[in-house]
């Protein structure tokens, strides 16, 4: 069975980093989950960031996401981990659909919004994406290497190189995970 984990709305933002997470999931390497509640904080966080987009457009992306990951969503989490302590209160509906899924991981860039000490009795765990992406490099390195091609394949517009992608993805905060595939696609 694989490993289940959380995204929460920051990591699927950026949509270099959304692509990536979104191939480690499809390809198996994780089983990865969010809620509806996660995905309406993304589609905030994308309309404060690109206020060009549409509506129409986020529900497209929205359906792609959902629909690319087989048994994403978590339900009926809403009230689990009332007891967390938790930096930021709003953070809850995170922990929750994670404790729901039964997840190991949660995928985040606000580390400190999920102390160790709030979360160690669900025996869950919170990464940075760099973290993330690493110990999927890792555990297939191959697989990985490869779906950077494919990120690089698929950009039409505007197309973007392999180095590009990786550039991108660097600026993402993914500075060792990109060192690690800068060594590989150079192999």
């Amino acid at each position: 069975m694989a490993f289940i984990v959380v995204y929460e709305a920051n990591v699927l933002v950026p949509a270099r980093l959304r692509d990536m997470v979104m191939r480690i999931a499809e390809s198996g390497i994780v089983r990865a989950r969010w809620s509806d509640d996660i995905l309406d904080e993304w589609r905030r966080a994308l309309t404060r960031r690109f206020p060009e987009l549409k509506g129409d457009q986020l529900r497209r992306y929205r359906s792609a996401m959902v629909n690319a990951v087989p048994d994403c969503l978590v339900s009926n989490y809403q009230g689990l981990g009332a007891d967390l302590d938790l930096v930021d209160e709003a953070d809850r509906h995170v922990v929750a659909a994670a404790i729901r899924a039964q997840a190991q991981l949660i995928v985040t860039y606000n580390l400190r919004h999920f102390p160790e000490h709030a979360l160690a009795k669900y025996d869950i765990e919170v990464k940075h994406p760099d973290e993330f992406v690493l110990d999927a490099i890792d555990l297939y390195s191959g697989r990985v290497s490869s779906m950077i091609q494919q990120m690089s394949d698929n950009l039409r517009n505007p197309a973007q190189t392999v180095d590009q992608v990786l550039a991108t993805l660097q600026g993402h905060q993914l500075t060792q995970s990109v060192a690690k595939l800068r060594e590989q696609v150079g192999d």
